[in-house]
């Protein structure tokens, strides 16, 4: 199976930036398309970003102009870089193969005052 591992994650005021970077190991998850997941408390996963293998990123309107997600694949990583960070921005995030069953740990955002 591929493993992803998600890191970067802390506590930020409301408008700071944080990147979160998820590496990845196993065969084949460069030619995936992968995705960055969040979840707060109470509330189902929700995706955030995606992008393609060759590199076309797609994101939920409640990210966009805001998030960027990226990916190099000679490194074996996949970056979100988040900015102009919001207090609902606060979530476990997680990186997966879009559609992928299993989970990691994620990594904590926490967005406050």
């Amino acid at each position: 199976q591929v493993q992803f591992v998600e890191s970067g994650g802390g506590s930020v005021q409301p408008g700071g930036s944080l990147r979160l970077s998820c590496a990845a190991s196993g065969s084949a998850w460069t030619i995936y398309t992968m995705a960055w997941y969040r979840q707060s408390p109470g509330n189902p996963r929700e995706w955030v970003a995606y992008i393609f293998s060759g590199g076309d990123a797609y994101y939920s309107a409640s990210v966009k102009g805001r998030f960027t997600i990226s990916r190099d694949n000679d490194k074996n990583l996949v970056y979100l870089q988040m900015n102009d960070l919001k207090p609902e921005d606060t979530a476990v995030y997680y990186c997966n193969r879009w559609g992928s069953d299993g989970w990691g740990q994620g990594t904590q955002v926490t967005v406050s005052s």
